[in-house]
């Protein structure tokens, strides 16, 4: 693989840590949020964000990148996949682009890993996407961002197979359950389906957490779906969070039943649109998904080491 030159920055210097301490935990949080107003979106997802703090966390490495005293950019490596390759994201403050720093860190990462790296570009765009042509790393995963407009008018009233019933998520008594299902439901999805107690108790910590819109679907007392909904209040955004079926109850509507009950949950939140993320790949739910009125609103995009 060739790499063009990193380009030289008098004083920048890059710094690995296991686990970051909350001064400098608030200091990336800061670049991120400079990062996002410039650019309409997060660099970093909200399983990035949430290990910033809470102490180490197996697998997880944090790159600093400073010139001074100021850090100027930041990037995360996650190597818990027992199959796939360490993922990564990486955000430089929009102050201080078109300097290299964007290529220090992904050399960094790239060394890091072995040369065997995942690394998302969220949202696409075509800073990112030149970044990762130079670092040689390949497209090979496509996440699409949906939206629709939400009307209760609009939105059918759920219609459950025989024998379901719904309720709401009870925080603790129902964690063990629900991480099994989760599990079972995304067996298949790395990031998802590896969720453990310790991710689900940061989500139930962070202040939009509302068991009043985390939905359960049982029969016979187990849980065999869900639908957990997330309010983005300053965006004025509903989320359809997350939506799982344990596999032998899938193919009866139990999906399309669970979004619709979201869904109209976040309209009479007085939300005025709903928002969801699906892999461009999964026709059948992008087809459940479009046939309840969303429509692609942008993409994230994934790129990999060819080797």
């Amino acid at each position: 693989m060739t790499i063009d030159a990193v380009i030289p920055e008098p004083g920048r210097q890059i710094q690995s840590l296991d686990e970051l301490t909350s001064e400098q935990a608030e200091a990336v949080l800061g670049v991120l949020a400079e990062a996002a107003r410039n650019d309409g979106m997060q660099a970093v997802s909200e399983q990035g964000r949430l290990q910033l703090r809470g102490g180490r966390r197996e697998g997880v490495r944090h790159f600093l990148l400073t010139v001074g005293d100021q850090l100027i950019g930041y990037a995360q490596l996650e190597d818990t996949d027992p199959v796939e390759a360490p993922a990564a994201e990486l955000v430089v403050h929009p102050g201080h682009r078109g300097r290299g720093h964007g290529r220090a860190l992904g050399t960094t990462l790239l060394d890091a890993s072995g040369r065997r790296l995942r690394m998302w570009a969220h949202g696409g765009k075509s800073a990112a996407r030149h970044l990762a042509q130079v670092l040689g790393l390949a497209l090979f995963r496509e996440l699409r961002q949906l939206r629709r407009p939400l009307d209760l008018r609009d939105i059918p009233e759920p219609v459950y197979p025989a024998g379901v019933t719904v309720r709401t998520f009870r925080p603790g008594e129902d964690d063990a359950a629900w991480l099994a299902v989760n599990a079972a439901a995304f067996a298949h999805h790395p990031e998802q389906g590896s969720l453990t107690q310790r991710d689900l108790d940061d989500r139930k910590a962070e202040p939009w957490f509302d068991p009043k819109g985390f939905f359960l679907a049982e029969r016979d007392g187990d849980i065999i779906g869900f639908h957990w909904t997330k309010i983005h209040a300053e965006e004025q955004l509903g989320e359809v969070y997350v939506v799982g079926i344990r596999p032998d109850a899938q193919g009866g509507g139990l999906g399309k039943a669970l979004t619709a009950t979201g869904l109209r949950h976040l309209a009479s939140q007085g939300m005025p649109t709903a928002m969801l993320y699906v892999d461009a790949d999964n026709t059948a739910a992008l087809r459940v998904y479009e046939q309840l009125g969303f429509a692609t609103h942008e993409v994230d995009l994934m790129y990999r080491t060819e080797s």
